[in-house]
């Protein structure tokens, strides 16, 4: 009978290519983790992997034993979640990490309605400006590309983002009748954002590339570019659900701008580990994806989930 940690740590070493991506997945040192590969090995009776270049690859030999690990550990899963299934509690503490665009409003609405229906949880919530590169005993909300990310990851829905100013500032400066005189206002953006080139699109004309002007205020936080285009500062984008949610507690302190046209669609995403689950965080992955707003699925109401790698509305203030 094979370990079933040194299945996991084989299944994660395939699926990442690398050792390091698999400590990441796993929590686990190298060492740890190359023993375990190493002792498999030895109870297989043959070499399963082979390093090509910066990747680690199945040889023929590990091709075919990995269909079969993959079955082995999905059938453990099951088994203990349905034994899992059986206890009532949902108990322990529950690590939730959250773009921090999300944190006001939305988010803490979904939590706080969880946490209603189970006394004894405890939760601890950790804002994130940066994508985190693991996840224990919980879940992250991630607004964005993810990327290259060793956690499983499905896609919830999508924000657009539209282009937006104060009303005083229009007021005063006026508002551009097409994409290319943009490149005349002040922009407000966030760091990193245009750094590859922002495109806008039209449903009948197209894209265009926009041309950011020499005057712009960049920031970090998507809260602090909303204040920003609040004051005046200049015109920005931002994701259009943010907005209306913000204009709910601050009406008036937004307009928009080419309402026809829009950025690039940033995809909202749930991250959380491989492997078996605690009952309190699938829990929780069920009651987020009840909580998921219709504007973020075109109206549809149920989350496009992303083939895995392994509620109460508030305003955003």
């Amino acid at each position: 009978m094979y370990d079933l940690q040194e299945l996991e740590a084989f299944v994660s070493v395939v699926r990442t290519g690398s050792l390091t991506a698999s400590t990441l997945d796993l929590g686990l040192p190298k060492s740890t983790l190359s023993r375990r590969i190493r002792q498999l090995e030895e109870n297989v009776g043959q070499p399963l992997l082979l390093r090509q270049s910066r990747k680690i690859v199945p040889n023929d030999a590990g091709r075919v034993f990995y269909r079969y690990c993959n079955d082995i550990l999905e059938l453990v899963v099951q088994g203990r979640e349905a034994l899992d299934e059986l206890k009532a509690e949902v108990t322990g503490k529950l690590e939730l990490r959250c773009h921090e665009s999300f944190v006001r409003g939305w988010f803490s609405g979904v939590v706080e309605s969880f946490m209603a229906d189970h006394d004894d949880l405890r939760v601890a919530i950790h804002t994130q400006r940066n994508l985190p590169e693991a996840v224990e005993d919980g879940v992250c909300i991630w607004l964005g590309e993810a990327g290259e990310t060793a956690l499983r990851h499905e896609v919830l829905g999508v924000l657009k983002q539209g282009i937006f100013g104060s009303p005083a500032y229009f007021r005063q400066h006026g508002k551009p009748a097409s994409p290319g005189e943009l490149a005349h206002h002040p922009w407000v953006d966030l760091l990193g954002m245009a750094d590859t080139g922002v495109i806008l699109h039209h449903s009948r004309q197209g894209n265009f590339p926009l041309s950011l002007p020499d005057r712009r205020f960049t920031v970090d936080q998507f809260n602090v570019q909303g204040d920003a285009i609040a004051a005046g500062r200049g015109l920005g984008l931002m994701p259009v659900w943010l907005v209306e949610r913000r204009l709910t507690a601050h009406p008036g302190s937004f307009q928009s701008c080419l309402p026809e046209w829009y950025g690039p669609d940033l995809p909202v995403t749930l991250l959380y580990p491989h492997g078996v689950l605690p009952r309190r965080v699938r829990a929780f992955i069920a009651h987020l994806r009840s909580c998921i707003p219709e504007e973020w699925t075109g109206g549809v109401g149920t989350a496009t989930q992303a083939v895995p790698k392994s509620g109460t509305h508030h305003s955003n203030t």
